[in-house]
């Protein structure tokens, strides 16, 4: 599956807020734009600000254009109000949720180390970053990676696990306790423009 390996933190600048929670995208100096006076150009758009709002959700989860509008094609489909069913798409992915956890710092990392294979789903090994895991689902680590987790852990003071994660760090075993809720993103987001850009 394609990635975006371009630079990061240019991505936290086109959209204006910082898309990983690590200094390097967080500090103010990082979300002007390039130049001496930090020259935002002409006043966006309708069109513009329902781009803008899109591409931020797609960043922050690292998905390119054609996944994340399958995501929102799926998100149609099921029962429910669309942009609530988007997000717990997005959010139950397997890379979203070893981000959550605090395994790794960036959605980039999650992804990393999911692709490598040191993840295992109930027992089994799987490398697939955008794999929906399911209310009841055990996520554990091999062994290898283990003490890099913990270094990841001990880097990010004050993570808090969301209500929808079970987590033993003794262990580091994770459990999918429950469905997460638009409510429990700890980012904001105006879902109603993005489902807009795509009507």
């Amino acid at each position: 599956m394609a990635n975006y390996t371009g630079p990061k933190v240019k991505l936290s600048r086109r959209v204006g807020v910082p898309i990983a929670d690590i200094p390097k995208h967080t500090t103010k100096r990082q979300l002007n734009p390039p130049g001496m006076h930090g020259f935002r150009g002409r006043r966006l758009r309708d069109y513009g600000i329902r781009l803008n709002e899109k591409q931020k959700l797609r960043f922050h989860y690292n998905v390119l254009e054609k996944q994340f509008r399958r995501y929102m094609a799926e998100a149609g489909r099921t029962q429910g109000n669309t942009g609530t069913v988007l997000l717990r798409l997005l959010e139950q992915r397997l890379d979203n949720v070893i981000r959550r956890l605090g395994w790794a710092r960036t959605i980039w990392a999650a992804r990393q180390i999911v692709s490598h294979g040191h993840v295992l789903v109930n027992g089994k090994k799987c490398n697939i970053a955008s794999l929906q895991v399911k209310v009841g689902d055990t996520i554990t680590l091999k062994e290898g990676i283990q003490k890099l987790v913990r270094e990841n852990m001990e880097s990010l003071p004050g993570h808090e696990v969301p209500e929808w994660l079970t987590f033993d760090p003794s262990t580091l075993e994770a459990k999918v306790a429950a469905v997460p809720t638009a409510d429990q993103v700890p980012f904001d987001v105006n879902l109603n423009l993005i489902i807009e850009f795509y009507r």
